[in-house]
């Protein structure tokens, strides 16, 4: 099938969801750099409360959600946005689609995302996903370190090993070791899918994520660490040349120390497979655990490559840390998911991504240009050397 002329962006972008990873600082981006921003919530008012408490009020025009209402406003070449948890994306991808619309969400892209992101191509649309803190910043250090090790040793290397951690935790560690900074279900019912990944040269899979924890110390500071999801595709989508052996690769998520110790009632609960059971306690752990107004939400994310040679030592390695506070005025976590979002949104109106599906940057260069554009904004990622100290 021949595929269609891009379609150019209109300029108005519908940012569906207001929950907590709809930051002041990308939304507020949005505000000065398109021509249009809706924001849809459950009511009007609801919205309206959502930009008043950023301190946008009165920037964005609000709407009452509902897929006639949608439907009737999205034009061709708008943006799509959906905030709204995983399972409410197919329904508004196929709507964008349908009205010949660009579509984007920070959510990793599922099998069904990805085959609707190729038949939207051959209509000229772009489909943006993984472009939030992880996966989003994640994927943007990996492919920079991964450009710089090609740079320097070349696509032969007989033992590699990448790690990348991310994690939002506390500023002030408590008994639990996290307070709750998202969908409090989410964070439980993720425990309970098992984790792929390269280890000490083979595949390997936990049915239990948990029970593969270990220890990371990072700029002397001590976290657990575990895998989290399915790793093994991202290694072909970060580049790996095929001369690289995998030793080590590992994504996965980060927590205080003291983490697993104190989730024991968590394990024991996610392993019973009861989803009525662990509903229940998230919502009483979300209670007993909850971000107030006086708590910080921090975001640590460390990225690590090495490449060793033949006998062993090591040719290159590299390691880049972003470590994010919150503040009063915007969480940590709403930032680091929301700006780099922003950004990728402004690729699209500027038409200067292709149509079909984006992983938010999928080159080195590309990854660059975003890097540069949110260190513009504060959020600052650093090298760091081996023994922790900066480079």
């Amino acid at each position: 099938m021949p595929q269609k002329s891009p379609v150019a962006a209109s300029g108005t972008i519908h940012w569906i969801g207001t929950g907590l990873s709809t930051g002041r600082t990308g939304l507020g981006l949005l505000c000065d750099r398109t021509e249009r921003l809706v924001l849809w919530d459950r009511t009007a008012e609801r919205a309206e409360d959502r930009l008043a408490g950023l301190g946008l009020a009165g920037r964005a025009d609000v709407r009452a959600l509902s897929p006639t209402a949608l439907s009737d406003e999205v034009r061709a070449g708008d943006v799509v946005v959906s905030m709204l948890p995983a399972a409410e994306h197919p329904g508004l991808l196929r709507l964008a689609a349908a009205r010949q619309a660009h579509f984007a969400c920070t959510s990793y892209t599922s099998p069904e995302l990805s085959e609707s992101a190729q038949e939207m191509a051959a209509d000229g649309l772009v489909v943006l996903t993984e472009a939030g803190l992880d996966p989003g910043i994640d994927h943007l250090m990996a492919h920079q370190l991964v450009q710089r090790a090609r740079q320097e040793v070349g696509d032969t290397a007989a033992s590699v090993h990448f790690t990348s951690f991310c994690g939002g935790v506390p500023v002030v560690p408590n008994d639990f070791r996290y307070r709750f900074s998202w969908a409090p279900y989410g964070v439980l019912a993720a425990l309970g899918s098992p984790a792929r990944f390269v280890a000490g040269g083979r595949e390997r899979t936990a049915q239990h994520p948990w029970e593969a924890t270990q220890p990371l110390v990072l700029d002397g500071e001590e976290f657990e660490v575990y895998p989290n999801r399915d790793s093994m595709p991202f290694a072909p989508q970060y580049g790996f040349p095929g001369g690289w052996h995998l030793d080590t690769f590992i994504r996965g998520t980060l927590r205080n120390a003291g983490w697993r110790a104190a989730w024991s009632e968590v394990f024991s609960t996610v392993r019973t497979r009861d989803d009525a059971r662990i509903r229940a306690l998230a919502k009483e752990l979300a209670d007993r655990y909850p971000t107030g107004a006086a708590d910080r939400d921090r975001v640590v994310l460390s990225v690590a490559l090495e490449l060793r040679g033949p006998g062993g030592g090591t040719q290159w390695r590299g390691e880049r840390l972003l470590d994010v506070t919150g503040e009063e005025r915007e969480s940590a976590m709403a930032k680091c998911v929301s700006l780099p979002l922003a950004f990728g949104l402004t690729r699209v109106l500027q038409g200067a991504l292709s149509p079909g599906l984006h992983r938010a940057a999928e080159s080195a260069e590309e990854a660059n240009r975003w890097l540069s554009f949110l260190r513009g904004q504060g959020l600052r990622t650093r090298d760091l050397a081996p023994d922790g100290s900066d480079v």
